[in-house]
């Protein structure tokens, strides 16, 4: 198993030990600051025939995720995944529970 797919593995264990329950899917938003020292989230789930809502994980579940995005965030510069722009500051993160899929959409600075 490549260091990526590691990484992507614990970013999505952490984000379904910290959802609640009854997710069949977890959606998490971040904005990682440059220097990677904050990050702001936004957590929502869907359960049950498609409602959504909104959770809050309790600090540590946002503070390990903060740390495995900056990981994440070194691994595509240090292995010239960035096509040469400056790295990417934040990212749309999707985990469909049921079918055990990880989805990670990265955000741009314009």
């Amino acid at each position: 198993m490549s260091e990526l797919d590691v990484l992507h593995n614990k970013i999505g264990q952490l984000l379904v030990n910290a959802g609640p329950a009854d997710a069949k899917t977890i959606i998490a938003r971040a904005k990682l600051a440059r220097d990677g020292e904050s990050c702001e989230y936004e957590y929502d789930y869907i359960y049950q025939q498609d409602n959504e809502d909104w959770f809050v994980p309790d600090k540590l579940a946002s503070y390990h995720l903060r740390l495995l995005l900056v990981n994440l965030r070194d691994y595509y510069m240090q292995n010239n995944m960035t096509n040469g722009k400056a790295p990417w500051t934040g990212c749309d993160i999707t985990i469909d529970i049921p079918a055990e899929k990880i989805s990670i959409n990265l955000k741009y600075d314009e």
